[in-house]
C-alpha cells in the first residue's frame, strides 16, 4: 500500500453539533454502508448513545474514498469522537491517532465551550484543523455570524471555512477532498523497530480482548510476536485486521502510520494499559512512546451491588468496562451499611450515570450509588498533607491543621441577555469573577473561578435554563484553595448510615442539612416502631425529623372487661416497640439513594 495515499483523522465539536450525522453521510458517500440500509448514528453502536442521542466512546472506521477531484483512491481512518466535557480524556486518546481532524460549528449556535476546548486539545497534537460550518440548511442558521466567529476566535481565514449540511449530504464530499488535500500522510521509519501506540480497547465475548493500534514505526505481520513495553509479556498474535464497513476484517499487514486492530487470546481485561507502546520481542524499539498524562478523577462515590453475592460479578464487570473507559477508575472499599463495593472515580457527574447505566444494563446488575464527593486534601498539626475522596476518611476536627478544596476556571459561552442571571447565580456557588469577552454582538465568553464541588452535580442543567439552552461550560481544574470543609452524617435512630455522609463547605451544611431530613421523611417507608432521622456536624444536630410507627390495634380483640387488662396489653406493646426501635433495622428503599443523589 501507498502511504502517502493514507489519511488519519477525527471529527470534533461541541455536544450535539452534528458529528455523528456527518460521520454517517462520509459512510454513506465512501459506500461504507448501502444506501438503502442508511440509519442515524451508526458508529455509536451502544443503545444507551442512541437513546439519550449522544456520542460517550469514541468509534473508529476504515474506509476507502475514490476523489474524482484529484482522479486518485485514498483510504481514510475516521474516528467520530463524544462532544461532552464529561468524555474529554476520550477526545484526546484518539487526536494521538490522528494527523489531523474535521472541527464542526453548529451554524445556529454558533461557537460553544467545547468547540474552543477540542480546537486547542487538536493545536497541543500538533495536528491540523479543517473548520467546518454545519446544519446551514436550518432556517435558525446564521451562516455570516457564526462565520464572523469562527475568524475571529479561533484565527481561520474566509476560505478556509467549508459550508455543510450534514443531514442533507451538503459539503461532504468538499469536506473530503480537503481532508485528502491537506491533512498530511502519517510519518514515521517504515523500516524501523516496530513501534506502535495503543489507543484504545474493547471486550468482544469470542474474542476477548481486541486491542486497537496506530503503527508509529515499522509494521505489524499476523506471524509477528509483541511485547507489552508496561508489563513486559510477549503475545502471539491470534488476528489482526482493520475495522472496515463497521465489522472486523482480518489483514496480513498494519503497516507504518495504519490504524488497526490485533487479538492474542488475552481474557484479562487487565493486561492491557491504554496509551501503552508494543514492540517486537526480537527487535525491540529504544524507548517507549509517551503515552497519556494520566487523567486525574474529580468525582468520587462508591458502588456497591444491591446482592452482595454480585460482587465477584461487579469486579469483573468493572475490569471489562475499564477496557472500553481508561478514565474510569476503582478501587475496594467497605461499608457499614452496604458490605463490599467499590470506590469509583469519574470525570464528572455525567460520566458516572452513564457508568451506572452501562454496568446495570450490559452486565444485569442491581447496584447502589453513594453521594458523590470531589478529592480534598487536609493538612493535619502533624505536617501531614492527606488526600480525602470519601467522608470517611476525614481527620477528626482537632487533628485538621487546614483543609483545601479544588478550584477550577470555569469558561462559559452564554448569550448577551443572559450575562446578568449567568453570574448571579454563579456568584451564588462562590463563584469568583474573573474574565469576559464579547464574541459578536449577542455572545459573551464569561471566565470564573468556582469551587469544582458546586459545579459537578446539578450546575450545568441550572446554567441551560437560565440561558433557554443556549449557554454552553467547560471547566478544567486549577488549584487548591482553603476552605471550610465539615462533614454532614445522617442518623437513623442514632446509627450514621455512611451511604448518606458527604464533606461540604461549612456555611450551606444547615440548608443540605434540612432539605436531606425532610426528603428522607417521605423516601423512608413506616416500620414497626419509630424512626428518628437527624443530620448532624459531629456531635452538633442540625436537622430532626421522625416517622411514625405503623399503628396497631393491640386491644382490639378486648370488647369490654376491666380496664387493667388493656393497659397490660398497652404496656406489652410499648416494650416491644422500644425493643424493635433498639435493635430493629431500618429498611431503606434503593430510590432513597437515587433521589438524594439528585438534591
Amino acid at each position: 500500500m501507498d502511504r502517502t495515499l493514507l489519511r488519519n483523522f477525527s471529527i470534533i465539536a461541541h455536544i450535539d453539533h452534528g458529528k455523528s450525522t456527518l460521520a454517517d453521510r462520509i459512510l454513506e458517500v465512501t459506500g461504507a454502508v448501502d444506501i438503502r440500509h442508511k440509519g442515524d448514528q451508526l458508529l455509536d453502536d451502544m443503545d444507551l448513545e442512541k437513546e439519550r442521542g449522544i456520542t460517550i466512546k469514541a468509534s473508529m472506521v476504515r474506509l476507502n474514498y475514490f476523489s474524482k477531484k484529484f482522479n486518485k483512491e485514498y483510504i481514510l481512518n475516521l474516528i467520530d469522537t463524544p462532544g461532552h466535557v464529561d468524555f474529554t480524556y476520550e477526545v484526546s486518546k484518539s487526536l494521538a491517532a490522528c494527523e489531523g481532524a474535521v472541527l464542526v460549528v453548529d451554524a445556529g449556535q454558533g461557537i460553544e465551550a467545547q468547540t474552543v476546548g477540542n480546537y486547542y486539545l487538536a493545536l497541543e497534537n500538533n495536528l491540523h484543523v479543517i473548520p467546518v460550518i454545519n446544519k446551514v440548511d436550518l432556517v435558525s442558521a446564521d451562516v455570516a455570524r457564526v462565520k464572523s466567529q469562527v475568524e475571529t476566535v479561533l484565527g481561520f481565514k474566509e476560505e478556509e471555512l467549508i459550508l455543510a449540511s450534514a443531514k442533507e449530504g451538503r459539503g461532504v464530499v468538499e469536506i473530503l477532498d480537503r481532508i485528502v488535500e491537506t491533512i498530511p500522510a502519517p510519518g514515521g521509519q517504515p523500516l524501523g523497530p516496530l513501534k506502535a501506540l495503543i489507543f484504545d480497547c474493547r471486550f468482544d465475548a469470542f474474542k476477548g480482548v481486541v486491542v486497537f493500534v496506530k503503527v508509529i514505526d515499522g509494521e505489524i505481520t499476523s506471524k509477528t510476536q509483541l511485547k507489552m513495553f508496561h508489563s513486559g509479556k510477549i503475545y502471539k498474535i491470534e488476528e489482526l485486521g482493520v475495522f472496515k464497513d463497521l465489522k472486523y476484517c482480518p489483514v496480513d499487514t498494519l503497516i507504518c502510520g495504519e490504524v488497526g486492530y490485533f487479538t492474542a487470546n488475552m481474557r484479562d481485561p487487565r493486561e492491557v494499559v491504554i496509551g501503552d507502546t508494543i514492540t517486537d520481542p526480537k527487535n525491540p524499539c529504544s524507548q517507549a512512546l509517551p503515552g497519556y498524562r494520566k487523567i486525574k478523577p474529580l468525582v468520587f462515590c462508591g458502588i456497591y451491588p444491591v446482592n452482595p453475592a454480585d460482587f465477584p460479578e461487579l469486579r469483573d464487570a468493572m475490569d471489562k468496562l475499564k477496557l472500553s473507559d481508561a478514565s474510569f477508575v476503582f478501587e475496594p472499599e467497605n461499608s457499614q451499611s452496604f458490605g463490599t463495593g467499590f470506590r469509583c472515580g469519574f470525570l464528572g457527574l455525567l460520566h458516572m450515570e452513564i457508568v451506572q447505566e452501562r454496568l446495570e444494563r450490559e452486565y444485569n446488575l442491581n447496584l447502589i450509588l453513594t453521594v458523590p464527593n470531589v478529592v480534598y486534601r487536609i493538612k493535619t498539626k502533624q505536617g501531614e498533607l492527606v488526600e480525602v475522596d470519601t467522608p470517611a476518611k476525614l481527620c477528626p476536627s482537632q487533628d485538621v491543621e487546614e483543609a483545601l478544596e479544588p478550584y477550577a476556571n470555569l469558561l462559559m459561552i452564554v448569550p448577551v441577555d443572559s450575562i446578568e442571571a449567568v453570574c448571579d447565580f454563579t456568584k451564588s456557588r462562590r463563584g469568583v469573577f474573573v474574565s469576559n469577552e464579547y464574541l459578536g454582538e449577542d455572545r459573551v465568553k464569561v471566565i470564573f473561578q468556582v469551587p469544582l464541588s458546586e459545579i459537578i452535580v446539578d450546575f450545568y442543567d441550572r446554567m441551560k435554563s437560565i440561558t433557554r439552552g443556549y449557554g454552553s461550560m467547560d471547566y478544567e481544574v486549577k488549584e487548591y484553595l482553603p476552605t471550610k470543609l465539615v462533614k454532614l452524617d445522617i442518623l437513623l435512630n442514632s446509627q450514621v448510615c455512611d451511604a448518606f455522609s458527604s464533606l461540604m463547605f461549612k456555611d450551606k451544611a444547615m440548608s443540605r442539612a434540612h432539605l436531606l431530613v425532610s426528603k428522607l421523611k417521605e423516601l423512608i417507608p413506616r416500620q414497626l416502631f419509630e424512626v428518628s432521622i437527624q443530620a448532624a456536624v459531629g456531635s452538633q444536630i442540625l436537622a430532626s425529623e421522625k416517622v411514625r410507627p405503623v399503628g396497631k390495634h393491640a386491644t382490639s380483640k378486648c370488647s369490654g372487661g376491666d380496664i387493667t387488662r388493656k393497659r397490660k396489653l398497652w404496656e406489652t406493646q410499648k416494650k416491644g416497640k422500644k425493643r424493635l426501635k433498639q435493635f430493629g433495622k431500618v429498611e431503606i428503599p434503593q430510590e432513597a439513594f437515587l433521589e438524594v443523589l439528585k438534591i
